[in-house]
């Protein structure tokens, strides 16, 4: 396995070459940008809020210094850090920050440097966290802020803006589990109307007052730093919504590759957003009250009502988006270890990352429901937002830059300076949004510090029962030595037994109570170990090894099944995959019989964790899905053997 092992570990990425079809461009706009694609409607909105606890005094010199300040966040932080740098980090193709915890905790143990892989990874575990808070916020503000365009509209409508936010995203989970294959093709042409839409609007908007457009040179954006730093400072709190959705194009990136991604983002998204908040920038210099919907009254009377109802569609794909994201990294952190077996189901044959996770959706459906209501608007939401985003993209530069130095050997002076600087930035805005933590930017961070002690708690727990498994299983070859020296040897019945073990080094306790208590056992017995591999998938070519245990005729195997974090794991795919020379005899997959061993686990006295967190780990256990359903087994053929254990 030794191909396996290395896959997607190169010193330096491998560009992927070849032409870019214009439908995978299209397609990546429907699903990558839907996020950063609608945070024109409420940005500059909630920069000049005059309800905000910092509220930024409408100016000519301040209109011109946030529409300067929010261009050049977005070439940073979005175009030089994630598209040009970020996104050269990639694990076999695919992107995201449990992408880069798996490449620095399989580098960092190969490397002999254990401890730093774990202070990084549970740096990116926290910012995964993160990611789930983003995934509940972003569907509440998203949707919110286009409904409240209907306010533009008609103002007695206003008592009707939060049922109708409700309806949309109550349907809009309610649908999840049929997935986004159906759907997903009409998202591209959607978002591509959309950024024409607001491209236009903002022309016209730069029409009106073409002086907005000195806002592009670097000098406003510093005078307004440096200049009104008791304003700016507070300012880059709701400046940071302009680049929301950064960490959604990195993990979308196995989707649709880096270049894809790059071309959508230089030639569509990036003059559409930046067009829109000059447009919005000069509206304000020319009629200050508009500020208070600048996005939606830059349209004309007449299509103000089909650009609310094309918001509308925008803000629930740059939710799908999201929430796609949040059953992908929920299921790969399942994958890794830090939750428990989730019930995982593909919604297409054709795309694997079109998962659906039906106890995230539910957690979500609710939370996102709470959100809408406690905070009934989008401005108040923003408080909470913009937490989420800085702490992500942080910690993302973070281990990024820590890749770059110690395994593409970037001299430490530029990691330093160039990447120092870049640090610098994301800690400004970072530091902006702590000051509204009593205004609602707490939620967020207590979303991810619960869910940050969930998954350390089930990786410590699962560590504490691997333990006590191993000394109630026993030594395998030990096992396997006394079947084959037992006198009399042992009846042995006929057909295939699978017994599902978690590796090779002790036996399978349902193996083991079968042998001693009924002292039989299967004509064919095959040992599976189910293992996840650091890469997102394994070939089929590399899924399977198969040991004798040190006896070629005993009918006895060991079988390894590598599966990528990504992947769901498939015993009887698997089974298929193995060599009739190889397996000791010819095994019957469509009547093998099935074996798992189910613990049940209790609290116990040693001080191997915290009671609170014992408790915590035991409830956890509770969610997770039936083995039988995981592995993809018949259930009427599968065997479940219980088993005590202690924490």
């Amino acid at each position: 396995m030794a191909r396996c092992a290395n896959r997607g570990a190169d010193v330096h990425p491998t560009p992927k070459t070849g032409p870019v079809r214009l439908a995978i461009v299209v397609a990546a706009l429907g699903v990558v940008f839907g996020d950063i694609g609608t945070s024109p409607i409420y940005t500059i909105q909630t920069v000049f809020n005059p309800a905000d606890p910092h509220p930024v005094p409408i100016s000519t010199d301040n209109v011109y210094g946030v529409v300067s300040t929010i261009f050049w966040s977005v070439m940073i932080i979005i175009t030089l850090t994630y598209i040009t740098l970020v996104m050269r980090a990639d694990n076999d193709g695919e992107g995201g920050i449990m992408a880069l915890i798996t490449m620095l905790r399989r580098w960092n143990v190969a490397d002999g440097r254990r401890r730093t892989a774990v202070m990084l990874a549970a740096l990116g575990l926290f910012g995964a966290s993160l990611f789930f808070g983003d995934s509940m916020i972003t569907p509440a503000i998203s949707v919110l802020s286009a409904v409240e365009g209907l306010k533009t509209v008609e103002p007695s409508l206003d008592a009707w803006i939060l049922p109708i936010t409700a309806v949309i995203i109550v349907a809009l989970f309610a649908v999840q589990r049929h997935g986004t294959a159906i759907v997903g093709r009409f998202f591209g042409p959607i978002m591509i109307l959309w950024f024409t839409a607001i491209g236009a609007c903002g022309v016209a908007g730069i029409i009106g007052h073409p002086e907005i457009l000195k806002a592009l040179s670097p000098t406003y954006a510093l005078s307004f730093m440096f200049g009104h730093f008791h304003i700016a400072f507070f300012a880059l709190a709701a400046i940071v919504l302009a680049v929301t959705g950064a960490e959604a194009i990195y993990a979308d990136m196995g989707h649709f590759s880096r270049k894809p991604i790059m071309l959508g983002w230089l030639f569509v998204v990036l003059p559409a957003c930046v067009l829109s908040y000059f447009g919005q920038g000069a509206l304000i210099l020319g009629d200050e009250s508009k500020v208070s919907a600048p996005f939606f009254l830059l349209t004309p009377d007449w299509a103000r009502l089909p650009m609310v109802l094309l918001a509308t569609a925008a803000t629930v794909i740059a939710s799908q988006a999201v929430i796609t994201g949040a059953f992908s990294v929920a299921s790969q952190a399942a994958q890794l270890g830090y939750l428990p077996r989730l019930r995982v189901v593909h919604t297409s044959a054709k795309a694997y990352g079109q998962v659906y996770v039906p106890s995230i959706n539910g957690i979500l459906t609710i939370t996102v429901l709470t959100l809408v209501f406690a905070f009934q608007s989008s401005a108040a939401l923003a408080y909470a937002y913009g937490m989420t985003v800085t702490g992500t993209i942080t910690i993302t530069t973070t281990l990024f830059l820590y890749i770059a130095h110690t395994r593409w050997r970037t001299p430490l002076w530029i990691v330093l300076g160039g990447g120092g600087a870049l640090i610098l930035i994301d800690l400004m805005f970072l530091a902006a949004n702590l000051t509204k933590l009593v205004h609602g930017a707490w939620l967020p961070l207590l979303i991810a510090i619960v869910a940050f002690t969930v998954m350390r708690t089930w990786e410590r727990g699962r560590i504490l029962v691997s333990k006590e498994r191993e000394e109630a299983e026993g030594s395998l070859r030990e096992f396997i030595d006394e079947i084959a020296c037992s006198e009399p040897p042992l009846v042995r019945v006929a057909g295939t037994a699978v017994f599902l073990n978690r590796g090779k080094k002790t036996a399978p306790l349902a193996m083991r109570a079968n042998v001693e208590h009924n002292h039989v056992r299967h004509e064919q017995c095959v040992i599976m170990a189910i293992e996840t591999v650091p890469v997102p998938r394994v070939p089929d070519s590399e899924r399977v090894t198969v040991d004798s245990l040190g006896y070629a005729k005993d009918g006895i195997i060991h079988v390894t099944a590598n599966y990528g974090y990504m992947e769901t794991p498939n015993v009887a795919g698997a089974l298929r995959l193995l060599d009739p020379e190889q397996t000791e005899g010819p095994i019957t997959i469509e009547g093998a019989s099935y074996f798992l061993s189910k613990l049940e686990l209790s609290r116990g006295k040693a001080k191997t964790m915290p009671t609170w967190r014992k408790r915590l780990f035991i409830a956890t256990a509770k969610f997770s899905t039936d083995a039988s359903n995981y592995f993809g087994l018949d259930q009427d053929k599968t065997v479940i053997m219980g088993e005590r254990l202690e924490i």
